[in-house]
Parts: C-alpha cells; sequence; structure tokens
C-alpha cells in the first residue's frame, strides 16, 4: 500500500462520505449549503489527486482502485440521499422519472466497474479506459448534484431546476458511455472462453 498525496486525498473523499451524509441530514438552515461544499471539496479531490498521481509520477495499483470506488461511493450516496428526500421529490419534474435516471446512473456504474474488472483479467483493460463520453458524463454529474443539494436559488439562477436537467443530460451519456464501452468488449465477450 502506498501512502502517497494522492491515495491520501482519495482516501479523504472516503472519508468525507459519512460526513457529507451526516451535513445532509442535519436539521438546520445551513446544512444543504455545507453538504453542498463537502460534495464540491470530494470533487476537487478526485481531480486533484489523479492530476497529482500523474504530475508526482505517484500512480500506483493501489489508488487505481481506490480512486473509482471513492468516486461511486460519493455520487452513489448523494443520490440515494436526493432520490429519497420528499424535499426533492416535491420539486422534481417528475419522482418516477428522477427514480429511474438515479437507478440507470448507479446501475451503469455497477456495469462498467464489473466489465472493467473482467476485462482486466483478460489483460484487456485499455479497450474499456475511460472514454471522453464517460468525462463529460462525470462533470455532467459533479455540476447537477451539488445544485440539487444546495436546492435554492443562487444569484436569482434556478439551480435546482437547472442541477435536474443537467443530471438527465448526465444520465443519457451515462447510457452512451455504457454502449461505448460494452462496443469496445463485446469481442471479448462473445468469444468462448469456457466460462458461464
Amino acid at each position: 500500500m502506498h501512502w502517497n498525496t494522492p491515495n491520501l486525498l482519495t482516501l479523504l473523499r472516503i472519508m468525507l462520505v459519512p460526513v457529507f451524509i451526516l451535513a445532509y441530514y442535519l436539521p438546520y438552515s445551513w446544512a444543504p449549503p455545507l453538504a453542498t461544499v463537502l460534495f464540491v471539496l470530494a470533487a476537487l479531490t478526485d481531480w486533484l489527486d489523479g492530476y497529482l498521481a500523474r504530475r508526482l509520477n505517484q500512480t500506483s495499483a493501489f489508488g487505481a482502485f481506490l480512486d473509482p470506488v471513492a468516486d461511486k461511493l460519493m455520487v452513489a450516496s448523494a443520490l440515494v440521499l436526493l432520490a429519497s428526500d420528499p424535499r426533492v421529490q416535491a420539486r422534481v419534474i417528475d419522482v418516477r422519472l428522477f427514480t429511474i435516471v438515479v437507478i440507470i446512473i448507479i446501475g451503469r456504474e455497477i456495469t462498467v466497474s464489473a466489465l472493467r474488472e473482467w476485462m482486466a483479467e483478460l489483460g484487456r483493460r485499455a479497450r474499456v479506459a475511460v472514454s471522453v463520453v464517460g468525462k463529460l458524463k462525470t462533470i455532467g454529474q459533479m455540476v447537477a448534484i451539488p445544485f440539487m443539494i444546495y436546492r435554492k436559488p443562487l444569484w436569482g439562477a434556478p439551480i435546482f431546476i437547472v442541477g435536474e436537467i443537467l443530471l438527465y443530460l448526465a444520465a443519457a451519456l451515462t447510457l452512451w458511455s455504457m454502449a461505448v464501452y460494452l462496443k469496445a468488449a463485446w469481442p471479448s465477450l462473445t468469444r468462448a472462453s469456457g466460462g458461464r
């Protein structure tokens, strides 16, 4: 295990998850802004640990494993909190649509993680490396979620509605990126390997 700066930042992101959840549920007017700041802080450490790992040449197998776990924990936690929050349910365009979008995003993350793990076992992980569409999806989520957590208008802008629309766009990119990964992996998936 490598205790370098990028990995410590990734661990910090994981430790922020329960703090973020606690902040989200606090019964105070300042709780949504605090939860928003914690989510944004986690998103910034996601960018920073990757940048430092490349810049300082401190990439490691441990970091490569832990980084996507940290990302998915924070995003999935935030989406589940939003989908189960009556205050959010009262404001979204359609509760059922919003719930389906959350399921799509979380389901995609599980599917692609499993696909990458399987492709890595075959020595073909590079075929399902992060694509441009996947990066756009991540950016969309990382902007949409804090907007929806904050909820209140910001400088007169209806950021909740903007966040909801961005999340729907991110869900479309989620399906698109998953299709890209599945297409790249399809020859390996359909090749007889004596497995299941």
